[in-house]
C-alpha cells in the first residue's frame, strides 16, 4: 500500500511550527507495512489543495490530509476536498451533536473563560463535511475528520490527528519490513558494501546519519527472509555496532 502526506498550513511553511504530523505520520504507516511515497507541504489555499488532491487519488491507493479543518476563516480543507470529488458539503447529524456536545463539555470545563470571552460558534460551518464521506468524530477536539474514497483527513492538531489516524490505523497496511543496524564506518567508506547488497538482493538501503556519532542503515523490503540475507551479507562486509 503506497500512501501520500499532505500537511496543510501557512504556519508549517513560515516555520513558526515543527511539522511532527508528517513524521508521525510516516512512522506508523511504515510501521503497519504501507510505504509512504510524498510528503508534502502546502498553504492554506483551497484550489492548491484540490489539485493535489485530484492527482495523488489516482496515483497512491491512499492520501492522507492533516490540517485546515474546522470553521474558522482558513480552514478550506473540507472544501477543496468536496471540490476534488466535485461534492457539496452536508452536516451530518451525529458530527453536528457531537460538535455541539464538545463545545457544552468546554463551557462547563471552562466557566471563567466562557465568561470573558464569548463563546459563539457556527455549529454548521464546524459540522460540515463532503457529502458521502465518512464522519470521524474527534474524540479530544471539537474539529471532525473524514474519509471520502481513498482520501483521508485529519485535524492539524497533534493530539486530535493522532487519535483520529489510531481508530482507522487498521485500513492502512502493506508488505513492506525493514531492518536497521549501526555502524560506526563513514558514510564513504560503506559505498561499495551498499552497491553490493542493492545488487544482489531485492531491497533498498538507507544510511542515516546518528545522534551517536554513527550510521544508522536501515534496510527495506517484502520478504523478511531477503531481507535477513540483505543484513546479513551486509553484516560481513562492515563494521556492525550494538543498539543501544
Amino acid at each position: 500500500m503506497e500512501v501520500a502526506i499532505l500537511t496543510v498550513g501557512d504556519e508549517v511553511l513560515a516555520g513558526d511550527i515543527a511539522n511532527t504530523n508528517a513524521q508521525w505520520l510516516a512512522s506508523r504507516l511504515t510501521d503497519r507495512g504501507a510505504t509512504v511515497g510524498r510528503i508534502l507541504t502546502v498553504p492554506d489555499d483551497r484550489g492548491l489543495i484540490e489539485t493535489r488532491i485530484r492527482t495523488w487519488t489516482d496515483a497512491f491507493d491512499a492520501a492522507i490530509v492533516t490540517g485546515g479543518l474546522g470553521g474558522t476563516h482558513d480552514d478550506v480543507t473540507v472544501d477543496a476536498i468536496a471540490d476534488a470529488f466535485d461534492r457539496d458539503l452536508a452536516v451530518y447529524e451525529s458530527v453536528r451533536r457531537d460538535v455541539i456536545e464538545t463545545v457544552a463539555e468546554y463551557r462547563d470545563a471552562n466557566p471563567e473563560t466562557v465568561a470573558a470571552h464569548e463563546l459563539d460558534i457556527d455549529v454548521n460551518e464546524w459540522a460540515a463535511l463532503p457529502a458521502g464521506s465518512r464522519p470521524l468524530l474527534n474524540p479530544d477536539g471539537l474539529c471532525p475528520g473524514c474519509v471520502l474514497e481513498n482520501v483521508y483527513a485529519f485535524p492539524g492538531v497533534p493530539g486530535e490527528m493522532r487519535a483520529l489516524f489510531d481508530g482507522i490505523a487498521e485500513e492502512f497496511s502493506g508488505d513492506a519490513v525493514a531492518r536497521t543496524v549501526y555502524t560506526p564506518q563513514p558514510e564513504g567508506s560503506m559505498v561499495e558494501a551498499v552497491n553490493g547488497v542493492r545488487e544482489r538482493f531485492d531491497v533498498t538501503v538507507g544510511s542515516y546519519p546518528d545522534k551517536k556519532a554513527r550510521n544508522r542503515l536501515k534496510v527495506t523490503g517484502t520478504d523478511p527472509a531477503v531481507v535477513d540475507a540483505a543484513v546479513t551479507w551486509l553484516s560481513d562486509r562492515i563494521a556492525i555496532a550494538p543498539d543501544e
